[in-house]
């Protein structure tokens, strides 16, 4: 009688977990995210079993306009205001309904096996992603605007797909230097920081997030956003350099407070 009423629990207990549905979201995150969000949706997947969570990386402009063009996402996370901004003009995310993140900063790389360089002249190529579609690089480009160095170090840049790629062609010494986050910089034992090289003035690095509107599975997705603002998310992004910031919805949707 006993083995009768355990093996009914257990054929229960069976059809209960076959019963659970499994899921699958995509989600397009700038590439200097990749190696914070892989830890984060590690940690969510082990608690959620039923969930597969696909990354799509890349420069945040390129990811905008696969969005926009119909790209089967559900979560967009851009390194970019502008970029993700456009997504929303397009009602493809509500305004009300976007997050602003996370916080970067911009700083000079050098291959470790280089001398410090103390001044840009003495460089003949400098990486920096392609500013119409990355972010990073148009920062880069606002702050050597602002230091009225642009015009004169314009020949001498490499534009690249995304920001992981500068920090793998100072990885590699294809390039004297290059300007990164400094979360990517943290990640890399091949560079080191040049701090004798100043950053100029740029638009602050503000990462927003939010929920594509015809997204085939929004309670999975919106789970998932959710656990991105949680203490035990933040504490991860912290951990690769990024700071956790509050925003406030303005004309350009988002201020730091």
């Amino acid at each position: 009688m006993k083995f009768a009423k355990y093996l009914l629990i257990f054929m229960l207990f069976i059809m209960s977990g076959c019963s659970t549905e499994s899921k699958e979201i995509t989600v397009s995150a700038a590439a200097s995210l990749t190696d914070a969000l892989n830890e984060v949706i590690e940690v969510y997947e082990k608690d959620h079993p039923n969930v597969e969570i696909h990354v799509n990386l890349g420069g945040s402009g390129t990811l905008s306009q696969q969005i926009i063009q119909g790209a089967p996402v559900d979560l967009f996370f851009s390194a970019s205001l502008e970029m993700f901004n456009r997504v929303v003009e397009e009602g493809m995310i509500d305004k009300e309904d976007a997050i602003p993140l996370l916080s970067n900063q911009l700083v000079w790389i050098q291959s470790k096996d280089q001398a410090i360089v103390e001044s840009i002249e003495e460089m003949n190529k400098i990486a920096i992603g392609t500013p119409e579609t990355v972010p990073a690089g148009a920062y880069a480009q606002q702050a050597l605007t602002s230091q009225k160095l642009y015009d004169q170090v314009k020949d001498k840049l490499v534009f690249t797909k995304d920001v992981r790629q500068v920090l793998q062609y100072v990885e590699s010494e294809n390039v004297n230097a290059g300007i990164v986050y400094k979360t990517d910089a943290l990640q890399s034992e091949k560079v080191m920081v040049n701090e004798e090289l100043s950053i100029g003035e740029h638009d602050a690095i503000i990462y927003p997030v939010g929920i594509i509107n015809n997204s085939k599975e929004k309670d999975t997705t919106n789970s998932f956003l959710t656990f991105l603002q949680s203490n035990e998310a933040i504490k991860i992004f912290k951990q690769y350099g990024f700071n956790e910031i509050d925003g406030d919805i303005d004309g350009s949707i988002f201020s730091t407070n």
